[in-house]
């Protein structure tokens, strides 16, 4: 028995609903159908294309690292040290009045090269020209009585023995001689006092060298309070002292000790002398003074070295550089600072083995050379060392090497990093082995 419809009206928008509804599906499958289709359709384009492009080719592999190689070759080498040295006159003489008085006249040039014997200033010669005078006068006083006394006593004397006259009378005479003697002594003294007196009026430089600033104007009145009037120092030969501080002495001892620097014959190092601009002052001196004592505020020994200066080219308490020359360290190894770095462990080189393979070397360096650094230990002759492009090198990796073109070795100065102990240990054994 088929389904009844009752409600005309419920039953007709009843059955559009179920078409409406059938016609979305239908639609969400062709859509779905449509999306499917073109994916697959995009996938077997790409396989088209995949099929027709081919696989990339692999990247080269890499090559050997090119780097520059110095080759080890010991050699003695002489080295200088260099300090900072400062010079000083052997002798500085302070000009001061020995009188008192006014001063006149100044008669030299400030900061000018003066003779020995150069009058520099004059006092006022009035006052003590007439003290000269009075103790002149004094003096031909004392002359006179003097010679009367003599006379008087050639004429007691054969009285006396006579007994025409008294033993007191002979006395008299006598003593009378002998105080007008001593009277004329002391003016004699005066007169030679006032002569000095006014010889100092006249003020000369006592050496050759170069005057100071002047002290005191004309006019200033001279005394004990106020009598510097300038200074002049000698200025051939001159001094030149440098410091070296207790580390750089043991240093040097301890390797001199251990041979790896010998010191010219008796210590007897050539000393040269650098300017501010660079130039090299034409005379080599000596080192004349070593003070024996240690200075405990500066912890330095005083060195002191001696130069002729005829020119007067070096002045007093002028900055320049002292180098010593003369020591030799023999079958040195020398290597550019740029090869040399530093690890947790160390300071190393990068070394090529016979395998034409990179190997890191412990090594200790000693002291600076230059641009470049003594090795202590860690290398030994016909070692290739790398200079340029240790940077980009692995411990076994391959390396192109060409040769290290070296810059002309000019004179270099020595200074002392210290090197680890531990490098020192590790580098032992690698250089026992090679």
């Amino acid at each position: 028995m088929g389904f009844q419809c009752y409600n005309r009206a419920f039953c007709v928008g009843r059955a559009q609903i179920q078409s409406q509804g059938i016609q979305m599906i239908n639609i969400s499958l062709r859509r779905s159908l449509l999306f499917a289709h073109k994916t697959a359709w995009l996938a077997a384009c790409a396989l088209v294309l995949l099929a027709g492009c081919g696989k990339e080719a692999p990247p080269p592999a890499p090559g050997p690292t090119e780097v520059t190689v110095l080759k080890v070759e010991p050699r003695d080498t002489p080295i200088v040290f260099e300090y900072i040295a400062q010079t000083q006159s052997p002798q500085e003489v302070s000009i001061v009045a020995r009188v008192n008085g006014f001063l006149d006249k100044q008669f030299y040039t400030e900061g000018a090269i003066v003779k020995e014997g150069q009058l520099l200033f004059q006092m006022d010669q009035k006052p003590f020209i007439a003290s000269l005078n009075e103790a002149q006068a004094g003096w031909d006083q004392a002359k006179a009585a003097h010679d009367t006394a003599v006379a008087n006593l050639n004429r007691v004397k054969p009285l006396a023995a006579q007994n025409a006259l008294s033993q007191k009378d002979l006395d008299d005479a006598t003593g009378t001689e002998q105080s007008t003697a001593a009277a004329l002594a002391q003016a004699k003294a005066n007169v030679d006092t006032a002569k000095l007196n006014l010889s100092y009026t006249k003020i000369t430089s006592p050496l050759d060298g170069i005057s100071g600033a002047a002290l005191q104007k004309v006019g200033a009145y001279l005394n004990p309070a106020n009598s510097n009037l300038t200074t002049v120092s000698a200025l051939n030969p001159i001094w030149v002292n440098f410091s070296l501080s207790e580390n750089e002495i043991s240093g040097f001892r301890d390797q001199v000790a251990k041979g790896l620097i010998i010191p010219p014959k008796d210590r007897n190092f050539d000393v040269e002398i650098v300017l501010v601009d660079g130039t090299v002052f034409p005379q080599i001196g000596k080192i004349t003074f070593v003070d024996p004592s240690f200075n405990p505020q500066t912890g330095t020994f005083l060195l002191r070295a001696t130069f002729v200066n005829p020119q007067g080219v070096l002045r007093p308490n002028q900055y320049v550089r002292a180098k010593l020359k003369g020591a030799m360290r023999p079958n040195a190894t020398l290597v550019p600072q740029s090869a040399v770095q530093q690890g947790s462990k160390g300071h190393f080189v990068w070394v090529i083995d016979k395998a034409g393979k990179a190997e890191n070397r412990p090594v200790v360096p000693g002291d600076w050379y230059g641009d470049q650094w003594f090795m202590n230990a860690g290398l030994l002759a016909g070692d290739q060392v790398v200079v340029g492009g240790a940077l980009k090198l692995s411990a076994g990796a391959a390396v192109k090497a060409s040769p290290y073109v070296a810059k002309a070795p000019g004179e270099a100065q020595v200074s002392q990093p210290a090197a680890p102990e531990k490098a020192a240990k590790e580098a032992a054994p690698a250089a026992a082995k090679k």
